[in-house]
């Protein structure tokens, strides 16, 4: 799967915007004449917003995954001596289901 894939499956995008020369002149000079009358913005990102640019951070720096720990659990596979915590994972899997089944009461 791509990443640009799960940015669409999230509905994420960006636009980039295009400017001819004629607008981009007549946008300058618009903006000198309200500088005096200009506010201020306030730019808010919702939470798929931040994971996102974590999850980009992280594969930009490229430590998306413990390389070394991923060879221990396949040298502890192969020897056998791999085990897996079933009252952890059942756990794990009850808490999904609860985040998923519980309202969006964040918006």
């Amino acid at each position: 799967m791509n990443i640009s894939d799960s940015i669409k499956k999230l509905g994420v995008g960006v636009d980039k915007p295009t400017l001819d020369k004629g607008s981009a002149s007549k946008g300058s000079d618009k903006a000198a004449n309200t500088s005096s009358t200009a506010s201020t913005d306030n730019v808010t990102l919702s939470s798929a917003s931040v994971q996102l640019q974590s999850l980009e951070a992280g594969l930009a720096s490229g430590e998306v995954f413990d390389t070394n720990k991923v060879e221990e659990i396949k040298a502890a596979i192969a020897r056998g001596d791999f085990s897996v915590d079933t009252a952890k994972v059942a756990d794990g899997l009850l808490q999904t289901v609860k985040d998923l089944i519980q309202p969006n009461n964040k918006g």
